[in-house]
Parts: structure tokens; sequence; C-alpha cells
């Protein structure tokens, strides 16, 4: 197996809790403003509140926990979607000593009851009444809680005024004895299989990352001379919106909230608030692509943006061969057909961030390589990270002017990673999670001697770049034997603007396929760009088989990456989408593979079927003779 390690960051070392930074802030620094908050529902001003102004509703806040008996140690739940009063809430919590759960606010009864009674909440925070009816279904089996606290009633105002007789001295000496090694969050995994589990996550694991970030990267979140502006709008529920939550408020960034994940929304507060730097998951970074191509379709200048998007990608990929000492960089032509694209599509593309963004970080799961080079070629480096749950978030980072897309970047310094046998890559350091609560078992499983089995597949390059390739447990093996890593071929195939979503399946069959479900906005375009002859039913079987065959195109596209034994041969189209309301998605977006196997086992069944019928099944040992990509589709 492999090693690879960086020398630890000059870092001072966290004496106290994650809320000490705002309270250092505030005495240091007390006009500096550290969030910005709507001033009206739909309103795109923003009104600054200042360190000092953040650290007082911090405080009074605080005041109003101790009276209502919150004491250290005790468990607090968090349900809601990423808004400011959840960044108030949780830096109150953590001042008194208290540990945050946060709970995702699509969360089913099920769920939301499991993650109260095995964390012995003491208390939850919920955001409307429809919430409140959700946890007062399941009370009866609670005997811990003592507590339901609903935002939109007011209840900030309301434990403010309980605590008021309560001197700031007494907060203050809480958060005074809140030691580093204390648990501040638990933290629920997505369950991708069975029940979630708790990630104790201390002070000093959160910080750690986030600390190491600033020193080595902070200085690109903003030009010189100004502060960093980030919009949080992905959920404070994920380790990844916690992390950039404490990144803003330890770094001293100007932190906005948008709860809502709509692209209407997303891209109004993104106009109104125009950050510096853009955090997002690859999903959104793919969307975006794909809104930028559909929108220069309806202008009539989709074959302009596509030229434009390919001078981008190849301008982005000569730096990049130019910074690893590959190659002289663009050339005089690429150079002059970049500058020429700036003035006439890029700079309108950046408009669409807000205008002020030069960098951005994606995480959650790997960026394809060539929407990294895209995004670098109209101006927006994407920096692919890595990181999960019991890792407190990020693992890795691209190293400053030596970054390289389609790999994940290098360890954080003073991570450890080793890549094993198996491929399987474990992890230590600092910011390693303290256990699974109340399964002793299950953290002996995944913490072997000192290091995270993390359940993912990589291989770290010549020059130690890491590169995931999927999870172990997702590994495809088909009849042949052939061992198939599925995310590589989803994510080529999520790639054309038509593909929402695309699971691949395969174990025990003859060759690889695929479940694809189709992006209702880019179809609804696409389907009002054919012009199609005939009466009703012609002009329906011509954009059947119109459509068959651009999904077609996608796949050989997906397969063109690939050996001919590892491509998908055969392939479904799903009337609907997969989502958390049908239990297919998991809150942090990512596919509940067993589920969907389930869900559509009989379609999975009739695919590889329907493929046997044309032609004699080849044998189990030779998949080469399912030569022809499959277009079945379902209705």
């Amino acid at each position: 197996m492999r090693d690879l390690a960086l020398a630890p960051p000059a870092v001072s070392p966290l004496t106290g809790g994650l809320a000490d930074s705002l309270f250092e802030t505030a005495a240091r620094s007390p006009t500096l403003p550290m969030l910005a908050r709507r001033t009206g529902p739909e309103s795109t001003v923003w009104h600054e509140v200042t360190a000092v102004e953040f650290r007082d509703e911090v405080a009074d806040l605080a005041k109003g926990l101790i009276a209502c008996g919150i004491s250290p140690g005790d468990r607090v739940a968090i349900l809601a979607h990423t808004r400011y009063e959840w960044t108030v809430f949780s830096y109150a919590l953590w001042t008194v000593g208290a540990e945050v759960v946060p709970i995702y606010p699509t969360s089913s009864r099920d769920q939301v009851e499991w993650i109260l009674r095995d964390a012995g909440c003491v208390a939850v925070v919920v955001e409307d009444e429809q919430s409140v009816m959700t946890v007062g279904s399941v009370c009866a089996s609670l005997p811990s809680l003592r507590h339901v606290w609903q935002l939109d009633a007011g209840v900030m105002d309301t434990l403010v005024a309980r605590g008021e007789f309560l001197p700031f001295a007494t907060v203050d000496s809480m958060r005074r004895i809140v030691l580093p090694d204390s648990t501040a969050v638990v933290a629920y995994t997505s369950g991708t299989s069975g029940r979630a589990m708790g990630c104790a996550l201390s002070h000093r694991g959160l910080a750690s990352p986030c600390d190491t970030l600033l020193e080595g990267w902070g200085h690109t979140v903003a030009p010189p001379g100004e502060q960093g502006a980030v919009l949080a709008f992905l959920p404070f529920s994920h380790v990844y919106g916690l992390m950039i939550q404490s990144l803003c408020v330890r770094g001293g960034l100007l932190m906005a909230h948008e709860p809502a994940m709509t692209g209407e929304a997303l891209a109004s507060a993104l106009r109104s608030f125009r950050p510096t730097y853009f955090y997002a998951v690859p999903s959104v970074l793919e969307k975006l692509y794909k809104t930028f191509l559909r929108t220069a379709q309806k202008a009539g200048r989709g074959a302009l943006f596509e030229r434009a998007a390919e001078t981008a990608r190849d301008f982005a990929a000569a730096l990049e061969r130019q910074r690893l000492g590959r190659g002289p960089g663009p050339g005089f032509d690429l150079r002059l057909q970049h500058a020429l694209y700036e003035r006439t599509v890029y700079r309108r593309l950046r408009s669409a961030l807000g205008g002020r963004v030069r960098r951005a970080t994606s995480g959650g799961s790997p960026l394809s390589r060539e929407l990294s080079l895209f995004f670098e070629g109209i101006g927006v480096y994407v920096h692919d990270g890595y990181g999960l749950t019991e890792t407190s978030g990020g693992l890795t980072m691209q190293p400053l002017g030596r970054e390289k897309s389609g790999t994940v970047g290098q360890p954080l310094p003073g991570m450890e990673i080793r890549v094993a046998d198996d491929g399987e890559i474990l992890v230590r350091g600092p910011s390693l999670f303290q256990g699974y609560v109340g399964d002793e078992a299950a953290t002996r499983e995944v913490l072997r001697g000192g290091w995270l089995a993390t359940g993912d597949i990589g291989h770290l390059d010549d020059e130690n770049y890491l590169a995931i390739t999927g999870r172990k447990k997702d590994i495809i093996i088909t009849s042949g034997g052939k061992s198939v890593a599925p995310a590589a071929l989803e994510q080529r195939l999520r790639m054309h603007p038509l593909v929402h979503q695309a699971v691949v399946v395969g174990d025990n069959r003859p060759c690889v396929g695929a479940l694809i479900t189709l992006d209702p906005e880019f179809l609804t375009h696409w389907r009002a760009g054919l012009t199609l002859q005939g009466d009703a039913p012609a002009r329906e079987a011509r954009e059947e088989n119109a459509l068959r065959e651009e999904v077609a195109r996608a796949v050989a596209a997906a397969n063109s990456a690939v050996s001919r034994s590892e491509s998908i041969r055969v392939f479904r189209v799903l009337p609907d989408p997969f989502d958390v309301a049908n239990g297919l998605l998991t809150p942090s977006m990512k596919l509940r593979r067993d589920e969907i196997v389930r869900t559509y086992a009989f379609e999975i069944d009739a695919m590889y079927e329907a493929r046997s019928h044309r032609r004699p099944p080849a044998p189990p040992a030779d998949p080469a003779g399912w030569e022809d990509s499959d277009n079945v589709f379902f209705r």
C-alpha cells in the first residue's frame, strides 16, 4: 500500500470550543460584518450583522438556554433549513457546552423519531407548525425530550426574554470551560443502507480542517483587501455545510443564508448577495452547466456556447499542463479564441454566480474532469475536495499553483492517507470522529489501529494526487467476473443535458446496464425544438425515436471512456426521478443504490430479458457478445 502525508501547518492549537472564535473576533474587530440577512422574505437587500451584534445575539440566546435548563453535554437537535437562526442557535448551544444534533428538514417521521431517541435529545428546534406536529406525533417514545422550540413562532425572542435576568459573565464562564475534545456535534450519516448512525465530532475535529484551509487557502477566498463573502445554501445538517459555517465564522468571512434549494431562489440570492467564493456539490455544478446550455439554445446561440465551452476546456487543459510542467501552455490561437469568448460568453456566465466569484469548491462526490475544466476555462477554478462525516469534513485540497482536475488533490497538512491493496482509502489525523454514538462494534469495525476505513475506492498517482473511483460496496461484478466501478460511468452520463440521474447496474448479469432519468426542464426545451411532421400519433412515435437516439448517444459518449467489457450495453429510461420523497435518495442527495435496485427489480429484469430476446445470450464468460446499447424505455 502507498502512504501520503504532508507536514502539519503552522496553525495555533485549539484551546477551547467552536464558540470562542466568535467571541474573540467580536473583541478584536467588533464592527466586522460577519452575517448578512435579508430585510424581508422576498427582498434582494441584505442587512449586515457585525461581529459584536452576532456575539450579543448568541450570548442572549445562550442565557435563555441556561434558564431552560440546558447544560453542558445535553443534546439539542436542529430540524431546519439553512437559515440565519440555525447559525445563531448552534453557536449559542456551543457556548453553553451543549451538543448539536442536525436533522435534515426533509426527514421522515420515522427518521426524526430514530435520531431524537438514539441521540437522547433533551430539546429540538423546528421551523414551522408541520415540524411541530411531526415531533409531537413521536413524543411518547422520547422520554428525554423536554422542549420543542419553533423558530417561526418567535421562540428566539421568547428564550432571550426568559434569560434576561442572567449576567453575561454566566455565559462567558460556561463558554470558557468547554474543552477542545468535548463533543460539539452528533451528525447522523445519510444511511444509504440500514439505520443512520450518529458520528460524534469534537470541537477540535471540526475546527482542525477549517483552520488548515484558512491558513493555506484563505487568501484565495477574495481579492487582496476585500472581505470574503460566502452564500450558504447546502444543508447545515450535512457535515459539508457545517464545515462551511465554521470556515466563515473562524475566518471572518461574511456569510449569508439561502434556505430554498430551487434554481430560481439560488440564482436570485447569488445575484443580489454577490459572493466572492462559491461552494457546491457536483449536481449543482452540473445543473448550472445545463442551464447555461439551455439558455444559450433558447436564444439561438447554442452552437456558440458549445464552441465556447470546448475552447474553455482546451484552454484550462493547456494551463494545467503548463502548471504541472508538462507543456508550454495555451498557444497564440487558443489564447485569441479564449479572449474573444471572454468578452462575449464567459463573463456573462460568471454573472450568474454574482459576478465576483473566481474560485469555488466542490464536495460530497467526485466532480468530473470535463466539468472542472469547463469552469476553470470560464474563469472559476473549482477545487474538488474529499471528506466524510467521520472526518469532520475535508481531508484533501488542491495545492495552489499545482491544481489537477479529475483528482481531489492532496491530503490536508496533518492528515495521512493510505491506499490498501484492495484500493480502499484509509485515513488518520486530528479531525477523525470520536465514534458512533452507542455503537462500539461499528466504531471498531471502521477504526483500525487509528486508521479510518473510509469504504471509498481510489488511487494515488505518481505525483501523489488522490482520485476517487467509487464506493467499495458499490463495485459491480458481472457474471463474466468483470469488476466495474459505476461512479465514472454515471458521472459521464449526467454530462449529457437530457440526463438527470443515472444508476449503473449489472451484478451477476452478463453485461453492464443503466437506469436513467431525464432532466424535466431540458426535456421540455428539447421537445420544443423538434420539428416533426404528420398527425399526432406519428409525431409522438417520431419524438419517441428521436429521444431514444439522443439517450443512446449519451450512453455511447459515456462508453467512450471505458473498455468494451465495462461499457453500458442495456439501458432503460424511467418515468420518475429518484428523490428523497420516494426513498431513493438520501437527504444529502446520494443514491440509495440497494433501494433503487429493489424498487426497479422488475424493470431491470425486463431490460436484460428484452436484450436476450433480440439475440442468443452470450456465454457468461464472454460479455463481448453484448455489443450494442439497448434502448428500452419504460412507460
